[in-house]
């Protein structure tokens, strides 16, 4: 009786722990943005971790002279230890200005963070903030790309798995003088013509309106380089334009996607590129391609990705609110690149559930076999919302029935 009211005391001395990462994990979310985050509060956090530490440490100890059960429990104890020994030296980093260590600190327990989050049953791959993924494949290694965080304005982590992820670092070191620091998002890159090129969002550093630019690399990995002196897009009348999203069509055609707007007035449009995918072709023109329609939707439609698939051109998108768990992702039918498209999520194909809280922001990819994958960011149940981090999940989807089916191979 003793040994089982013991264990029970431990198990709850556990998840009192775990419960506690996911708070220290929500309120490292913070430092991801080092210029917001006061030395104050980041020698709190680091007491903090430093003092769990200690703790763990103890009840660790004590699980391991108890019963077997126990033992198995300790060992989900050492792991926590490990994932917050890490964030623990990250934050030392940060303080210290160095957010290059700080997010090789971070990637080097992505796996026992992992574990510590559930594993890959949701499909969690990356267990830090990796918002508006963007995944390419290139030979055998796959490249994604992301908001800007602790690792530079675009960030970039790579993997020859799909499962585990290591930091490559910023694919974007530097930015045009028009645009503004720390607001740089939604990438998305596409190899043309032997290079490789980056569209992303960004602020203009003397309005603050929304707008996208290209950058260009001989390497996926970059380093990726803007020389533009204007924006590639931008739509101030309509609330600005945001979430690019580049597509090589069957045929050659090249194109860029992206949103405009904010609730209500949120419009994805499609413009064909020149050869290079650095500007637009001559005589182009931008056309809407799709509008808010469904209920689920609550007036924004964002983060496209159109894929060419079994005859079909399917173009995947977000709808919701994106700081909120009704936020999804759905699917539209589309004739071309320029449209015709038609919103056939009556509901949306992705949405929340175990393990994850309003995913978006997906990106649809093939492996060396041709099957497809969605990659997309989420919250962390019951953690939704700034300052809290939006996680990478990778999951299979299968693309040959009438609707994309997330989860299951095909």
């Amino acid at each position: 009786m003793a040994a089982r009211s013991r264990a029970r005391n431990e198990e709850a001395a556990l998840a009192a722990a775990n419960a506690h990462l996911a708070t220290l994990r929500h309120d490292v979310a913070l430092t991801r943005y080092a210029n917001a985050v006061t030395t104050a509060k980041r020698e709190a956090l680091q007491a903090s971790i430093a003092t769990t530490l200690g703790r763990l440490a103890t009840t660790n100890a004590t699980l391991s002279n108890t019963t077997a059960h126990a033992v198995l429990q300790g060992a989900n104890i050492s792991t926590l230890e490990t994932c917050l020994g890490g964030v623990q030296n990250a934050l030392g980093q940060i303080a210290a200005g160095d957010n290059d260590q700080a997010a090789k600190d971070i990637s080097a327990v992505s796996g026992p963070c992992t574990q510590l989050d559930g594993g890959s049953s949701a499909g969690l791959v990356y267990p830090f903030d990796f918002p508006d993924p963007a995944v390419i494949l290139v030979g055998q290694t796959y490249y994604a790309y992301a908001t800007n965080s602790v690792a530079g304005n675009i960030q970039i982590i790579q993997s020859t798995d799909r499962t585990h992820w290591t930091l490559v670092g910023s694919a974007l070191p530097g930015l045009p003088a028009w645009a503004r620091s720390h607001y740089t998002w939604a990438p998305a890159v596409a190899m043309i013509g032997g290079n490789f090129v980056l569209y992303y969002a960004a602020n203009v550093a003397d309005s603050g309106k929304e707008c996208i630019s290209v950058a260009t690399a001989t390497r996926p990995q970059g380093p990726f380089v803007d020389r533009s002196t204007a924006p590639l897009e931008c739509q101030p009348a309509l609330g600005g334009s945001i979430d690019p999203a580049s597509f090589i069509d069957p045929n050659g055609g090249l194109y860029l996607l992206w949103k405009s707007g904010g609730p209500g007035s949120s419009k994805i449009w499609s413009e064909q590129l020149n050869e290079t995918g650095t500007a637009f072709a001559p005589g182009a023109t931008p056309t809407v391609l799709l509008t808010p329609g469904r209920p689920w939707e609550a007036g924004t439609v964002e983060a496209p990705d159109l894929v060419a698939a079994g005859g079909r051109y399917l173009l995947f998108f977000s709808g919701n609110n994106w700081e909120g768990a009704n936020y999804a992702v759905g699917v539209a039918t589309c004739s071309g690149p320029l449209g015709t498209c038609t919103d056939s999520s009556t509901s949306p194909i992705l949405s929340s559930g175990p393990g994850v809280a309003g995913p978006g922001g997906e990106s649809v990819f093939a492996d060396p076999s041709g099957a497809y994958w969605i990659a997309f960011h989420g919250w962390v149940p019951g953690a939704v919302g700034f300052p809290n981090s939006r996680d990478l999940y990778v999951l299979p989807l299968t693309v040959s029935g009438p609707t994309p089916v997330v989860g299951a191979a095909g």
